[in-house]
């Protein structure tokens, strides 16, 4: 091993018996030896340390054999040192033509040829902090397995949930976002519940900042949790989403979730005006530093059906394709946005993800805001179970997943696959 000099300015008087024994900020190492030195700095006197440190020291330094000049002058007399030879060119199979190279003025492989190159020119980059992990909880103490969801679970809040923040934060995920399963007896058409001050949500949020302070906390906003009708808002008796009224009700939501401490309130409901009318109801409580985070290109998509079934929060009836967006469209996103960021969201969440690239793309390239992306429960389970049947490569394709997710335009991206993936980052095995 090389020795090493480190020339450092001290104004603490010269350590005495300087033999791995008595000094500070170093560990004893046997096999090292250093001295120290009392020199002029600029002129006048200070100590300066001259540490020298090495496997095997004999105390004395091997002098080169030729000096700089001498080195130069042979090179220059037509003496140069022999170096290893040009490696020989790679043999082509038996059998391949023999052709002229065609005149290419421009060969993209160029720049992917080696590891080192194509890590040099990688034009995305993905890590643990762009990351946020959605979390299930219930009022349990158990944690109980997600069928449709291999790997996640509803997390018993006081226990299982600190436990996995935990494990996510010390592979750098500090941002989660909490979904509730909500017992069937709380559940009411007008979902009231949802603004329980003492609810699961609240407590919970107070809970984690109380052992993570730091911890970045995101809530769901909407009414399908609490509903006994399983939808994001209230239902008319003919069957209509009551759009107005339900605002009425997710301000009062986010207002409690803001004062037990969330960080970022994310309206997924796709009701008209509910951002500003939350942005509003947010200042007006004095939780102006408090984020909206609008779901605001959520489409009413096939991918969502292991997450209902994690939250028991299916539709009693009908479906949901009278506020979410139709899978179809693509200029809709444009409008959806522009209203949002008109209300003042400060984040624009695109779901399902993967699906969506090109609508993750469109927002990205018409608007300023960070994106987000949520790569939903049914893209998750669609990998996992690929992996389970040696279809795919688990690992390689959850990690391309959310590569191509970022590549489109995602600043952030919500994902059940946010730990293991955090694990692969670090090095990590599962």
């Amino acid at each position: 091993m090389a020795f090493t000099i480190v020339n450092t300015p001290c104004t603490v008087p010269l350590v005495k018996g300087f033999e791995n024994q008595n000094y500070v900020g170093l560990r004893p190492i046997s096999s090292l030896k250093f001295k120290s030195a009392r020199t002029s700095t600029f002129g006048r006197s200070g100590a300066l340390f001259v540490v020298r440190a090495c496997e095997r020291f004999d105390g004395s330094v091997k002098k080169a054999e030729m000096s700089i000049e001498e080195c130069e002058a042979a090179v220059v007399a037509g003496n140069a040192p022999e170096a290893p030879p040009v490696p020989p060119k790679p043999a082509a199979p038996v059998g391949t033509p023999v052709i002229q190279p065609y005149q290419l003025t421009r060969r993209p492989r160029r720049n992917r040829k080696s590891p080192a190159l194509r890590a040099s020119f990688q034009e995305t980059s993905l890590s643990p902090a762009n990351f946020v992990y959605p979390l299930f909880i219930h009022e349990g103490q158990e944690d109980t397995p997600i069928g449709a969801m291999p790997g996640c679970y509803r997390l018993g809040w006081r226990h299982g949930l600190v436990e996995e923040v935990a494990k996510a934060r010390d592979v750098g995920v500090n941002s989660i976002v909490l979904f509730p399963k909500v017992p069937d007896a709380l559940k009411s058409p007008t979902g009231d519940e949802a603004y329980n001050d003492n609810g699961l949500v609240p407590r919970t949020i107070r809970l984690l900042k109380d052992k993570f302070p730091d911890l970045v906390i995101y809530t769901d906003v909407a009414l399908d949790p609490y509903s006994s009708d399983g939808h994001d808002g209230i239902v008319r008796e003919d069957g209509v989403i009551m759009n107005d009224e339900t605002v009425h009700q997710l301000c009062k939501q986010t207002v409690s979730q803001a004062r037990a401490g969330a960080d970022v309130v994310s309206p997924s409901d796709m009701m008209d005006g509910r951002v500003g009318a939350i942005r509003a109801a947010l200042d007006s409580e004095g939780f102006h530093h408090v984020s909206i985070m609008s779901y605001t290109a959520k489409y009413a998509s096939s991918f969502y059906g292991p997450f209902r079934e994690a939250l028991d929060s299916n539709p009693r009836f009908g479906d949901k394709k009278t506020y979410q967006m139709n899978p179809a469209n693509y200029r809709e996103a444009l409008v959806e946005a522009h209203e949002d960021e008109a209300e003042g969201a400060d984040i624009l969440l695109v779901k399902p993800g993967l699906p969506y690239l090109d609508i993750i793309r469109l927002l990205r390239n018409q608007s300023p805001l960070p994106i987000a992306a949520y790569q939903v429960s049914g893209e998750y389970s669609m990998i996992k179970a690929g992996g389970v049947l040696k279809m795919i490569d688990e690992e390689r394709v959850m990690m391309e997943s959310l590569m191509c997710l970022r590549r489109a335009g995602a600043d952030i991206i919500l994902t059940y696959f946010a730990l293991q993936a955090a694990r692969c980052l670090c090095g990590e095995k599962k």
